[in-house]
């Protein structure tokens, strides 16, 4: 057994229940509150697709995980770290880090958590709790190293959620988050192709459960998949440029697998924010970050910021 005893931090309020999960307990915290940051169809709806795209192959997650990660060096993660990962989902990044990491908190407040719990099986340096932004289950400025992926941009307001996080954050620690950009250097193409895709996430969001994964599906097989291939093949004939060119092109490399779950992730939520890179500075720097380092490569943006000492 990994003896943590002299890293992790007990939590500041008492769980409303702790749940036997497959390999670990999960301790339930209050995500309902009156004046609450949080959309529970949102949250609904990425617990549904958590427990759809659970399987997860280890190559998958270190193939992505060196593409999210590639800001993050053995300063801020590291054996002596202790992390969060706030809106973990499947537990994906969270075991991505494990072995770099000496301990890490995942909460997330849907079902996903006993994904998560399934996924990470019996690795010891983890923690799992079901608890939302708004009730984060730890005392201020406890966390070497705190961690949200793709998560708030689907919050309504995404500078709350952020500030709420980074104040769990030690100064000198760092933030690590990713947000949808708002394709503010591509061409208006693109950004015409986004708000057809915007009005269509409308229509396909409301669908039920069982007709929304269905139809994503289909999308990803009939829309996503067609453009991919071209892409595929223009870069077989040399002609790389052209397929960095087209949209999805960051999927050009990835497996099916991957465009199916971004597909349903992309059109199967009812709430998704876009930031461009200064507007995501200045919410981090809001949130008391400094340094903030905002990488060059997909997918965009992910960025890290220091907690202002």
């Amino acid at each position: 057994m990994i003896d943590t005893s002299s890293i992790t931090k007990n939590f500041n309020q008492i769980p409303l229940q702790t749940v036997k999960g497959n390999f670990k307990e999960i301790f339930c915290f209050n995500t309902e509150f009156e004046e609450e940051n949080i959309d529970h169809s949102v949250v609904e709806s990425f617990g549904e697709e958590w427990k759809k795209f659970a399987s997860f192959e280890d190559k998958e997650i270190d193939k992505l995980g060196k593409m999210y990660f590639d800001i993050i060096d053995e300063n801020i993660v590291n054996k002596n770290t202790y992390g969060i990962d706030i809106g973990c989902g499947t537990g994906r990044w969270t075991k991505y880090l494990l072995d770099k990491i000496g301990f890490m908190e995942a909460i997330d407040p849907s079902e996903a958590i006993y994904t998560a719990d399934k996924l990470i099986a019996e690795k010891e340096n983890v923690r799992f709790s079901r608890a939302s932004t708004d009730n984060i289950p730890f005392e201020d400025e406890t966390f070497d190293f705190g961690m949200s992926i793709g998560v708030l941009h689907h919050i309504p307001d995404t500078q709350k959620a952020m500030t709420n996080c980074v104040k769990k954050i030690k100064k000198g620690g760092y933030f690590y988050v990713y947000l949808y950009y708002n394709l503010e250097d591509r061409s208006a193409f693109f950004k015409f192709i986004l708000s057809l895709v915007s009005l269509i996430r409308k229509v396909v969001s409301s669908l039920p459960s069982v007709l929304k994964k269905f139809v994503c599906d289909l999308i990803a097989i009939f829309i996503y998949m067609p453009v991919i291939l071209l892409g595929r093949f223009s870069k077989f004939l040399g002609l790389k440029k052209f397929a960095l060119s087209l949209p999805l092109s960051f999927y050009q490399n990835q497996s099916f697998f991957v465009v199916r779950n971004d597909a349903l992730d992309r059109f199967g939520t009812s709430l998704e924010q876009r930031f461009s890179r200064s507007e995501i500075t200045e919410m981090m720097q809001k949130a008391g970050l400094s340094e903030v380092v905002i990488s060059p490569n997909e997918p965009y943006y992910h960025a890290v910021g220091k907690k202002i000492n």
